[in-house]
């Protein structure tokens, strides 16, 4: 494993990551390490996820024929933009 040092890290980043830190109950070191496993798409644990996986399947019948309603207009195509 090769050991990193991180430099100028901005007192805003500094405060998120310590308070991510508490949230985990972890380490600075496993947070930062988590949380870039996780961005980056790597390691056993770490599938990157736009979150939307959860809501599949969550809607009723009636929601999403009252979503479809909604952005019907958003189907038309406007024959003078393509011109």
């Amino acid at each position: 494993m090769k050991t990193m040092t991180i430099r100028r890290v901005e007192s805003a980043l500094a405060r998120a990551l310590d308070r991510e830190r508490r949230r985990r109950g972890a380490s600075l070191n496993q947070t930062v390490l988590d949380l870039l496993s996780h961005g980056l798409g790597v390691g056993p644990r770490t599938r990157r996820s736009n979150g939307l996986g959860r809501l599949a399947g969550t809607w009723s019948a009636e929601e999403a024929a009252r979503f479809d309603r909604a952005v019907e207009g958003t189907e038309q195509i406007d024959e003078e933009l393509w011109r």
